[in-house]
C-alpha cells in the first residue's frame, strides 16, 4: 500500500513525489507517455525556464484571484531556487525575470526530480496509462495498463496532476477534468492560453506578407496591457506580447497595438523634420522598425511623402496607426500550439492550503488542471513546484 498514487509525472507530479519522500511518504506515481517530465523538456526551446524572480498571485488568471496565495505562501520562488541551487542547477537570469538554468537543459531539471525518486525509493511508472478511479470506503482504487498488462493498485489518497489540453500529440487529454466531474466537482470552461492569434479576412494577406517581422510592442484589451515582442507570421501574430494577451482575450474581442511603445511618433516625425524636411517618412520608418514592415506601411501610411509636406491630418494618421493600431483576431492556433490551459478544475471545490477536494477526502488537484493559470515566463512552473509541495504536505 502506497501513501499516495500520482497521476501525472509532469513537473506537479515529479516534485509531490520528491516532497513526499523527504517525509518518508511512499508514492508511485503513473505517466502515460513513455518519459516523465516530457513537457519539461520541450519547455523554452529545450532550455527549461523553471520559475520567474516575480511569480506572485497577480501573475495568474483565477476565477479566485486569491486561491493561489497559500500556496505561493508555503512554496516561495527563493524555495525554488534553493532548491535546484542545492541539486547543481544555478540559474541565470535571461528576461524580466525568468530563470534557466546556466546549463540551458531541461534535461537536468527533469534529472534532478528522477535522481531524487531514485534515492527515496519513489516509483515512477511510464507508459502507464490509468482506465479507472473508484473509490470505495477510504480506499481509491486505481485500473491502469502498464507493460502490456492491466493492473490495479489501491491507495487511501490520490493525486491528479496530469496537466491539460494542450499538445495533445504528447498525449495530452482531459483526464484530470474527467476525474474531477466524476467526483461531483465544478469544472470551470477551458480555453487555450500562451497561444498564437488568427487574422483573417481583408488583412490576412499582409500579415503573411511579413511573416518574420518582430516589433517591440504594448498590446492592450480592456484589463490588461504587456510590453514585449509580437511577431508577424504567416497566419496572424504570435510572440511573447501576443501570447501574454492571448490569455485574457475571448472571441469576438479586439486587442489595440501601440507599435512605440513610450514614444510619441508625431513628436519624432516633428524633431525629424527640423532636421531634414526633404527625409520621407519611409526612410524614418524604416530606422524604426525593419525597411520591409516600413514599405509595407504603404497600405496604410502616406510613406512616400517628405517630412515637410505631411499634414496635420497625416499625422493624425500615423499617430493613430502607430500609437492605436486596432485588430479584431479571427480566432487562435488552439491547443496544438497552446504552451498551458486556462480554465479547469475550479478553486472553490479545493482547500487552498492543501489543495484536497473540500467534498472528496483523499483527491488532490494540482499544476495545470486546476484553474490557476500562469503568465508566460516561468510562472506556470513556480505553480506546478508550488503546488505539489502543499499537496506533498498533506498526503
Amino acid at each position: 500500500m502506497y501513501d499516495a498514487i500520482i497521476i501525472g509525472g509532469g513537473a506537479c507530479g515529479l516534485m509531490c513525489a520528491v516532497q513526499a519522500g523527504f517525509l518518508g511518504k511512499k508514492v508511485l506515481v503513473l505517466e502515460k507517455s513513455d518519459k516523465a517530465g516530457s513537457k519539461i523538456l520541450i519547455s523554452g526551446g529545450g532550455r527549461c525556464n523553471y520559475t520567474n524572480l516575480y511569480a506572485g498571485p497577480a501573475n495568474f488568471i483565477s476565477e479566485n484571484e486569491h486561491f493561489a496565495k497559500s500556496a505561493f505562501s508555503q512554496w516561495t520562488v527563493e524555495d525554488t531556487i534553493q532548491f535546484f541551487e542545492t541539486y547543481g542547477i544555478k540559474g541565470q537570469e535571461k528576461t524580466l525575470g525568468q530563470l534557466f538554468p546556466l546549463s540551458n537543459k531541461a534535461k537536468d531539471i527533469v534529472d534532478v526530480f528522477l535522481n531524487l525518486c531514485d534515492d527515496l525509493g519513489q516509483e515512477v511508472y511510464c507508459s502507464a496509462e490509468v482506465s479507472s478511479v473508484k473509490k470505495e470506503e477510504e480506499i481509491f482504487i486505481i485500473k491502469y495498463r502498464h507493460q502490456g498488462s492491466e493492473r490495479i493498485q489501491k491507495s487511501p489518497k490520490i493525486v491528479i496532476v496530469s496537466g491539460g489540453l494542450p499538445i495533445p500529440k504528447m498525449g495530452a487529454t482531459d483526464f484530470g477534468l474527467n476525474v474531477a466531474r466524476q467526483f461531483g466537482l465544478r469544472v470551470t470552461p477551458t480555453a487555450p492560453a500562451l497561444v498564437p492569434l488568427t487574422v483573417t479576412g481583408k488583412d490576412a494577406e499582409w500579415f503573411a506578407h511579413l511573416s518574420g517581422n518582430s516589433i517591440f510592442c504594448r498590446v492592450s484589451n480592456s484589463k490588461i496591457s504587456f510590453e514585449e515582442n509580437i511577431l508577424f507570421t504567416h497566419w496572424g501574430l504570435s510572440g511573447p506580447a501576443i501570447l501574454q494577451i492571448s490569455s485574457y482575450w475571448k472571441p469576438g474581442e479586439a486587442i489595440e497595438i501601440d507599435m512605440l511603445p513610450n514614444r510619441s511618433v508625431t513628436d519624432l516625425l516633428e524633431k525629424e523634420k527640423m532636421v531634414n524636411g526633404k527625409k520621407t517618412l519611409l526612410t524614418v520608418l524604416a530606422g524604426i522598425y525593419t525597411r520591409k514592415f516600413a514599405e509595407a506601411l504603404a497600405k496604410y501610411l502616406p510613406v512616400d511623402k517628405n517630412l515637410a509636406s505631411l499634414t496635420r491630418e497625416d499625422l493624425n494618421t500615423i499617430d493613430r496607426f502607430i500609437h492605436q493600431f486596432k485588430l479584431k483576431p479571427a480566432g487562435d492556433k488552439g491547443y496544438d500550439k497552446a504552451e498551458v490551459m486556462r480554465g479547469g478544475v475550479a478553486t472553490d471545490e479545493l482547500s487552498s492550503k492543501t489543495l484536497e477536494a473540500k467534498k472528496i477526502s483523499g483527491l488532490f488537484f494540482g499544476g495545470e488542471c486546476v484553474d490557476v493559470t500562469g503568465w508566460l515566463g516561468g510562472y506556470n512552473f513556480q505553480w506546478a513546484w508550488a503546488s505539489g509541495f502543499v499537496i506533498a504536505q498533506n498526503i
